[in-house]
């Protein structure tokens, strides 16, 4: 029933339109701007769960995540000022990323709004070019309306973040208002001649690619993906941490481009006469800094399909546009005539991936490309035969990643949660979301040092909630990616990238938390097991640290690799 008679106040309102758009979880740091939506919480018990984190950016990185497992807007609320200001990297994050979130801001008090009162922002201003939308509700009456279009945008088209200010003083006010029907997502779809001319592209192509990534992807359309592949035997490449959305031990999955990808797989890329790519908008890492294709006219037959009409043609002339959301085009694609005529052509891309993780794997423990006693590419490799089929494995930004990238084998859908924002320290709350979301699954979550030192206050969130997330921090006493690149722009200049960091166990156990430290590859299968069996029977959170040879800063260079290349090149060009 949609009407009612009785006075609310502004927060009520607005926890009955949560409830009525689904909303089961909501993440805050709770500040005296939005007391009255709270206090509206409070009211409705368990109705709506809500996880009351240690940081605003943990907040929000959460709720993001929660938007990715769940492909409902993952809501957040934080105050005015300071609170918007930490919450904004989980905004940018579901921007690039493509994830629905609805962050909720205590503002000002009307009466006080553009004279620069304590804690004010102009919300518009502040986050108008990140988030699809920004609005300010003026009157209670209005929140329904207002927010009902705040899940609808979120949702519809290429998803992504939605801001909302709510002034102190609308959310006390009451008033008589309408609630608002539940949103319904809204998506294009393909037209039939769109699907006939796609099906001639294939046919008449001799080596065709698929490159899958973006947002909007849902368990029914990776397996409409994976219907669709197989009827014409196409192989499929995931882009830059997208890697899930077609299960890596899958015939079809040939590799990924993004972090660290195979040389072999950039030269067959490059080597396509077809290009599909299904969501993803190519960007920078995807196409290894737009150089895998040709701007604007790529040398490969184009067909480009994302949710968004405004991305189409935005980098990339395609021969063939598509705006259609994923579920529409998958459902589509899978219901083709199927053809088989690419068969050996995928297989041989498949067998060339496997042997070339095989043989950089190798490569990594005999020709000792990482030097010292922790191996990363072998932890991986146990964590691949020991790790659930359904593990969800996030990460952060850094060097550290591109082992996981490389070495992991994801299972599918929502096994995987990494910002392709490049954020750092959203491993943990990505970690802890995924705990919440899947209580009965495995959440894994890798951390480089400084990575980790951003979100660690999260353990506290992880520990008073009762959730069994697995941390393995990987120290290597720097800011590594940042060292990396340093080494290669101006070899042997180091500054400002070396950490000295706590006690990683003692920090982990000050939160009631176990943790261990790890300082040889053969120690490490046995305190995983410890740390799993601690994080499913105490329902705690578990920390391993795993001391890292500074040298290791990739799985095929080093870092005195890198500065003697460096220092070869400058030499070389020199006069």
């Amino acid at each position: 029933m949609l009407m009612t008679s009785s006075q609310r106040s502004g927060g009520e309102i607005l926890v009955d339109t949560l409830k009525i758009n689904g909303v089961d979880t909501v993440f805050c740091l709770p500040g005296e701007s939005f007391l009255a939506a709270i206090d509206a919480l409070a009211g409705v018990g368990e109705t709506i769960r809500t996880i009351v984190t240690r940081h605003e950016a943990g907040a929000s990185h959460m709720a993001e995540a929660y938007g990715k497992l769940t492909g409902h807007p993952g809501i957040c609320f934080v105050t005015r000022g300071p609170g918007a200001s930490h919450a904004a990297i989980g905004v940018h994050t579901a921007s690039q990323d493509s994830t629905p979130m609805i962050l909720f801001i205590g503002q000002v008090a009307r009466g006080m709004l553009g004279r620069e009162a304590w804690q004010e922002v102009d919300f518009r201003r502040m986050f108008g070019g990140m988030a699809k939308w920004v609005v300010e509700i003026d009157r209670a009456e209005r929140i329904p309306e207002l927010v009902g279009r705040a899940f609808h945008v979120a949702v519809s088209g290429r998803p992504g973040p939605v801001v909302v200010s709510l002034p102190e003083d609308m959310l006390t006010e009451r008033v008589t208002t309408a609630n608002a029907a539940p949103y319904v997502r809204v998506a294009a779809h393909p037209g039939p001649a769109q699907l006939s001319r796609l099906v001639e592209m294939v046919d008449g192509a001799e080596r065709p690619l698929v490159i899958v990534g973006g947002g909007g992807w849902n368990a029914r359309a990776c397996a409409d993906l994976t219907s669709f592949v197989e009827a014409f035997s196409l192989p499929v490449i995931a882009g830059f941490r997208r890697q899930d959305i077609l299960d890596n031990r899958h015939s079809h999955y040939v590799g990924h481009a993004g972090l660290g990808p195979s040389p072999k797989l950039v030269e067959r890329i490059r080597g396509a006469d077809l290009i599909i790519a299904l969501g993803g908008r190519l960007g920078e890492t995807t196409t290894s800094g737009y150089t895998l294709f040709e701007i604007p006219r790529p040398a490969q037959r184009f067909v480009h399909v994302h949710a968004d009409p405004n991305e189409l043609g935005r980098v990339y002339q395609a021969d063939l546009s598509i705006n259609a959301g994923m579920p529409e085009i998958t459902a589509a694609l899978a219901g083709l005539p199927p053809s088989a005529r690419y068969k050996s052509e995928t297989e041989a891309l498949r067998k060339a991936w496997l042997t070339a993780a095989r043989d950089e794997f190798v490569a990594d423990q005999i020709l000792g490309s990482m030097p010292g006693p922790v191996d990363l590419g072998a932890v991986m490799l146990h964590l691949r035969e020991v790790l659930p089929d359904d593990a969800i494995i996030s990460n952060g930004a850094g060097n550290y990643a591109i082992w996981v990238h490389k070495f992991h084998r994801y299972g599918g859908f929502r096994t995987q949660l990494a910002p392709t924002s490049g954020a750092m320290g959203y491993g943990l709350p990505a970690a802890i979301a995924a705990k919440l979301v899947h209580p009965s699954r495995t959440a894994l979550c890798f951390a480089g040092d400084g990575c980790f030192l951003m979100s660690h206050n999260e353990l506290a969130t992880a520990s008073q909630y009762g959730l069994g997330v697995i941390v393995i921090v990987v120290n290597n006493g720097m800011y590594g990616s940042i060292r990396m690149h340093q080494e290669k722009e101006y070899p042997g200049r180091v500054h400002a990238t070396a950490l000295e960091n706590p006690d990683f166990v003692a920090l982990a156990r000050s939160f009631g938390c176990y943790g261990e430290q790890v300082l040889e590859t053969e120690s490490f299968a046995a305190a995983f097991a410890r740390a799993k069996a601690y994080a499913d029977d105490r329902r705690k959170p578990a920390l391993l640290e795993l001391k890292i040879a500074a040298e290791a800063i990739t799985p095929s260079a080093t870092l005195t690799q890198l500065r003697q290349r460096a220092l070869a090149s400058r030499h070389a060009a020199a006069p």
